[in-house]
């Protein structure tokens, strides 16, 4: 795909590599939940680790403020050693069956079949250092206790996080992490943050704490449930930091808000999970759009007021919200195949992680192929989309970004 931007470059002669790997002022990873799918995520870090890019920033959702401790709490020449040794830890099985039975791999009816037992296992005995069946289940618990609103005890999470996380290690804020999480009682959306918070593994574990499967996660008091169920994307989060520096943004999906019409119940319930938390990621994405072209817009016409009209309160209020800094926005978003069905996120085979970290990886590999991802965007308005996975919607993002009719 050709670039199509007909607005000057905006740097003459780009600006050379920072520490992070890019020309940008921040890299941000923001990590969407998806319980077994976040392998993919897995993936893509190792590819943007082997291309010498590192995130200053990591955000992330359920399964994806797992992956976001994982990276922020160890030193960047281990992180794809820990990523590897959670999802390692989590899954069960043989991972390289399928290359040894490719018939059975490409039967998509006897994948779908083998995929949906190991998913009747997980709900049966739970996943090794993730967590376990409560037992007596549920409804012969002591009302009012954890034990009594979940089906599944998460210690074992507790326990793999305090082993592979250096927590002290986020919380010396080397790299922002942000990760989301609900309140309960008040059903408030909260981000807990290394820039305001010492964070612990039980914020990592409230992010992801998604009932009636896990129990609420006490935090000072107050009690928190996974933050996909009001949002499962931290775009918003990042996007609306007000950061002055040119931002490079990684956001990694494991749920497309596109798909087929469903044609029996089974697709149904699938497409339904992935409309309910796939979150608005491209209406986010547009809504920032429309913000930076009108800072870009007035950016312009302040250029052209005269001085005294510059000095006043409104004009000073409104160059206060249109910075200069640019953003590029790169989309890496999880397609799974059709026999995965509906227990895709919490089918924690060894071969199906493989598949998902391996998709992960080259997913990033080829969208890092285009050079125009690390090249921050020509003004105006200071903003590109990309997703190079899907060819026709990264082509419209550029065209947007050029201030062309893409329709």
């Amino acid at each position: 795909m050709s670039e199509a931007r007909t607005a000057p470059a905006r740097r003459a002669p780009p600006e050379p590599a920072r520490p992070n790997g890019t020309p940008f002022g921040c890299v941000a990873l923001l990590l969407q939940g998806g319980g077994a799918l976040g392998a993919y995520q897995a993936g893509v870090y190792e590819a943007l680790a082997e291309h010498g890019i590192e995130p200053n920033w990591v955000a992330g959702i359920s399964i994806g403020a797992i992956n976001c401790a994982l990276v922020a709490g160890n030193a960047p020449q281990t992180r794809v050693e820990k990523l590897r040794a959670f999802w390692e830890g989590v899954t069960t099985g043989p991972g390289d069956w399928a290359d040894h039975l490719p018939q059975v791999a490409a039967d998509r009816q006897l994948r779908g079949f083998i995929n949906q037992v190991s998913a009747l296992q997980v709900l049966a005995g739970g996943v090794p250092g993730f967590f376990a069946p409560r037992l007596p289940p549920p409804p012969f618990q002591s009302m009012g206790t954890p034990a009594a609103t979940s089906w599944y005890d998460t210690r074992p999470l507790r326990a793999t996080l305090e082993r592979l996380v250096d927590f002290d290690r986020i919380n010396a804020r080397a790299m922002r992490f942000s990760v989301g999480a609900v309140n309960v009682t008040s059903g408030n959306f909260a981000y807990f943050d290394n820039a305001t918070h010492t964070i612990r593994a039980e914020h990592v574990m409230a992010s992801g704490a998604l009932p009636p499967g896990f129990a609420a996660v006490e935090i000072d008091g107050e009690h928190y449930w996974d933050g996909g169920m009001v949002s499962n994307t931290p775009l918003d989060w990042v996007l609306s930091a007000g950061s002055t520096l040119d931002t490079l943004v990684f956001q990694v999906d494991l749920w497309s808000a596109q798909g087929a019409l469903p044609r029996d119940l089974a697709s149904v319930a699938v497409r339904m999970k992935e409309i309910q938390f796939s979150s608005r990621t491209r209406a986010a994405t547009d809504a920032f759009t429309a913000r930076r072209e009108l800072r870009a817009a007035f950016q312009a016409l302040h250029a052209q007021l005269p001085d005294a009209l510059k000095e006043t309160r409104e004009a000073r209020l409104l160059a206060a919200e249109s910075d200069p800094a640019v953003t590029s926005i790169v989309q890496l978003i999880y397609r799974s195949p059709t026999y995965e069905g509906q227990s895709k996120d919490y089918e924690f085979s060894r071969q199906t992680m493989e598949d998902h970290w391996r998709t992960g990886y080259e997913n990033a590999r080829r969208t890092l192929s285009h050079r125009e991802v690390l090249t921050p965007p020509a003004d105006p308005p200071g903003i590109a989309v990309y997703d190079f996975i899907n060819e026709g919607r990264a082509h419209r993002a550029a065209l947007r970004t050029a201030g062309k009719d893409a329709s």
